[in-house]
C-alpha cells in the first residue's frame, strides 16, 4: 500500500495510518487467504464488522448488522468527513460494500434483544462506542481540548478536538469520538496509543515471574527510591504512536550489579507513564495548544504511585474518576441517553465523581532530564526496526 502512494489518501480520508492494527488489511487478508471466503462474500452470505456489530447481530437474534460512527472509523473503510463507507477505500482494499455494517449514531436504539436464554426479548440496544471513544464519554470530556488516558492493557490517551476533524502531523490520530442521535456533526478526537501498558506488568508476572499478581507491582516498586538508571522500553509487541513501528522491540537498558527487581518493577512503572508523555507533546503540538488537566481510567490507574509519575513526567494536573471503569460507564451513559433516562451532557456531567488530584512535584529541569534518558533508550528499541529495513 505504501508503495503505491496510497497512505496520504488513507490519511485524509481516515485519520490514520497504514498499519496492521486497523481492520481493512485484515479483511483483505481473510478474502485472499481463507478458503470459501471470497466465493461467500461475492454471493452475500459473509459479514463483516468488529466487535461491536458482532455483538449487536448476536443480542437481536441476527436482525440487525449494524456498527457506530466510531467503531466504524478504525477500520480504515470510513470517511471520517462523510460518516460513510468510502468507495475508493473499498477499492483499494478490495473489500466489497456488502460485507459492511450499516453506519449508526453511537447513542440511540439500535436494536432490541431476541432469542437470548438469559434476557428477555424487547430490550433496546441503545449505546454503542469503541472503548476508548466511550471512556471518553465516560469522563465527561464534552468540550474540546478535554483529555483523557485509560491504562489497560495497552495505554489510550484521547483529546476532544470538536466537531472539526484536525489534521494530525505528529503520528497520533484523528478518530470519531462519537455521533449522538439528533446532532447532524460527528464529534472528533485526537488519539494516541501504546500498545503495551499493563500488559507490561502482566510479563513481569507471567514472563519473569517477579510477582505473583499485578497488584504487588507497586509495593516492589516503592521498594527503591529510584530505578537508579534502569529503563524499560516496553515495545513488546512493536511501538504505537507517535512512532508506528511494529517492527520496535522492547528493551531494558542501564542495568549493573546493584540493580534489583526492585529497580526493574520501578522502571517499567516509569515507562508506563513515559510513553504518554511522547503521545501528549504530539498532540500538543498538533492541536497548538496545551493541556492542562487529564482524567485517568482503567485498572492501573488505581496504581497512585503510577498517577504520580505520570503528573510528574507530563508537568500537568491529572484527575483520577471514582468509577475508574469508564469504557463500561460511557456505553452505559450513551444508552441512557439514547432511550431519553438522561437528556443531554449536563446530566452525565453531574453523575461523573472525583476521587482524588495528583499534581506534578517534578521541576521543569529534572523532568527535561528525564525524558532525555528515555528518548535514548526509544532510539535503541527503533533499532530493530532499522536493522529489519536495512535486510529489505
Amino acid at each position: 500500500l505504501k508503495k503505491k502512494g496510497a497512505e496520504k489518501l488513507i490519511r485524509a480520508k481516515t485519520g490514520l495510518v497504514i498499519d496492521p492494527y486497523f481492520s481493512a488489511s485484515k479483511l483483505r487478508w481473510v478474502l485472499d487467504n481463507v478458503i470459501g471466503a471470497k466465493e461467500k462474500a461475492k454471493a452475500g452470505r459473509l459479514a463483516f464488522g468488529t466487535i461491536d456489530s458482532y455483538l449487536l447481530w448476536k443480542l437481536t437474534g441476527g436482525r440487525v448488522h449494524a456498527t457506530d460512527v466510531s467503531n466504524a472509523s478504525r477500520t480504515q473503510l470510513m470517511n471520517i468527513h462523510t460518516g460513510e463507507w468510502d468507495q475508493k477505500l473499498l477499492d483499494l482494499f478490495g473489500v466489497p460494500e456488502s460485507l459492511l455494517p450499516e453506519i449508526r449514531p453511537s447513542s440511540g436504539v439500535l436494536g432490541e434483544t431476541k432469542g437470548l436464554s438469559f434476557l428477555n426479548d424487547g430490550i433496546a440496544i441503545a449505546g454503542m462506542a469503541g472503548d476508548q471513544q466511550s471512556a471518553l464519554f465516560g469522563q465527561a470530556c464534552f468540550n474540546p481540548g478535554e483529555a483523557k488516558c485509560t491504562y489497560g492493557t495497552g495505554s489510550f490517551l484521547l483529546v476532544n478536538s470538536g466537531k472539526k476533524a484536525p489534521a494530525p502531523k505528529s503520528g497520533v490520530l484523528t478518530t470519531v469520538a462519537w455521533k449522538m442521535q439528533n446532532d447532524k456533526h460527528l464529534t472528533y478526537a485526537l488519539e494516541g496509543s501504546a500498545f503495551i501498558c499493563g500488559a507490561a506488568v502482566q510479563w513481569l508476572r507471567d514472563g519473569l515471574g517477579l510477582i505473583g499478581s499485578s497488584s504487588e507491582i507497586e509495593a516492589l516498586a516503592k521498594s527503591v527510591p529510584s530505578s537508579e538508571g534502569v529503563e524499560f522500553v516496553p515495545a513488546l509487541t512493536g511501538l504505537g504512536a507517535p512512532y508506528w513501528s511494529p517492527e520496535a522491540r522492547g528493551v531494558i537498558v542501564g542495568l549493573t550489579r546493584g540493580s534489583t527487581k526492585g529497580h526493574l518493577a520501578r522502571a517499567t512503572l516509569e515507562g508506563m507513564a513515559l510513553q504518554n508523555v511522547d503521545l501528549l507533546l504530539a498532540m500538543q503540538k498538533d492541536l497548538g495548544k496545551k493541556v492542562a488537566v487529564m482524567k485517568v481510567d482503567g485498572g492501573a490507574s488505581a496504581n497512585d504511585l503510577l498517577m504520580q509519575m505520570q503528573s510528574d513526567y507530563l508537568g500537568i494536573k491529572l484527575v483520577r474518576p471514582s468509577q475508574i471503569e469508564t469504557t463500561a460507564a460511557g456505553a452505559a451513559y450513551l444508552a441512557g441517553i439514547g432511550v431519553g433516562l438522561w437528556k443531554n451532557f449536563a446530566d452525565v456531567t453531574r453523575i461523573w465523581k472525583r476521587d482524588r488530584d495528583f499534581t506534578p512535584h517534578l521541576n521543569a529541569k529534572a523532568r527535561t532530564v528525564r525524558l532525555k534518558s528515555w528518548r535514548l533508550a526509544v532510539s535503541r528499541a527503533l533499532v530493530h526496526e532499522i536493522d529489519k529495513r536495512a535486510k529489505l
